[in-house]
């Protein structure tokens, strides 16, 4: 239990619970609209068990993916690097990461709105069954950006449990400050292509210290909180391909 002392550690829980925070923003966009499609009275308990739906998720993904992480034997060797089973998961999380955040900036900045929720049902079971779907999907960049930042399974399932119930809490108020300020999702983004980069770098055992990426992103991060309190109004709007306007949503969540 040393590691409880170790201010890494705690650093580690704190700027991952932020970032999973941020990357949940979709998700809790999304389970918002497929409850608003519902009866007043059933909303709130779609969105809690969406979002119960989602730390259960992650949490099972974590483990099992942990499990896979141990898998050293080499398989294979590549150009002189040994490649073992673990190597693998970090090398195709890495390139996953890469790609899903290059693809999301692409989306909110260029993306159409409402696509992705146009013909959605709306009885109970159905809204249930597609925040389900869609729980797995979000969760994958969460859970290999958790595998990314932190080397000890409590501190991974610990921050997706505070971040959850942080959500559960306040997801209304979280939603509606990214959209205020849609630059904090920008460089959310921009960390997962930093920490997809040291995903391949770890596959290809050429280690990137992990304090060299939190002071990457705590410099970021004192940046934009700079330029936030400097900016005044919302200088770029970002797409959603989860907004209600064009989704077909006809209530609003609240």
């Amino acid at each position: 239990m040393d590691w409880l002392t170790d201010p890494q550690v705690w650093m580690a829980l704190v700027t991952l619970t932020a970032l999973e925070i941020v990357l949940g923003i979709d998700n809790i966009i999304f389970i918002s609209i497929q409850a608003g499609k519902l009866p007043l009275h059933q909303q709130e308990k779609a969105r809690l068990v969406g979002l119960g739906l989602a730390m259960f998720i992650r949490i099972g993904l974590l483990f099992s993916l942990t499990w896979l992480m141990g898998l050293t034997a080499p398989l294979f060797t590549v150009l002189g690097n040994e490649i073992s089973g673990r190597d693998l998961i970090l090398l195709s999380g890495g390139l996953f990461l890469i790609w899903k955040s290059t693809m999301e900036i692409h989306e909110k900045l260029e993306g159409g709105e409402g696509h992705a929720v146009a013909g959605a049902g709306a009885t109970f079971g159905a809204v249930i069954v597609q925040i389900l779907l869609l729980d797995i999907v979000f969760s994958l960049d969460s859970i290999i950006t958790a595998l990314g930042m932190a080397s000890q399974l409590a501190v991974m399932v610990a921050a997706v449990v505070i971040a959850v119930g942080f959500m559960m809490l306040f997801s209304g108020k979280i939603s509606v400050f990214v959209e205020k300020h849609p630059t904090i999702k920008m460089l959310a983004l921009s960390f997962l292509l930093l920490i997809g980069v040291a995903l391949i770098g770890d596959g290809l055992d050429m280690h990137i210290p992990k304090g060299y990426i939190y002071f990457a992103m705590a410099f970021s991060v004192l940046v934009e909180m700079l330029n936030l309190r400097m900016r005044r109004g919302t200088p770029v709007k970002l797409h959603n391909p989860y907004s209600e306007e064009a989704g077909g949503g006809n209530n609003t969540a609240k």
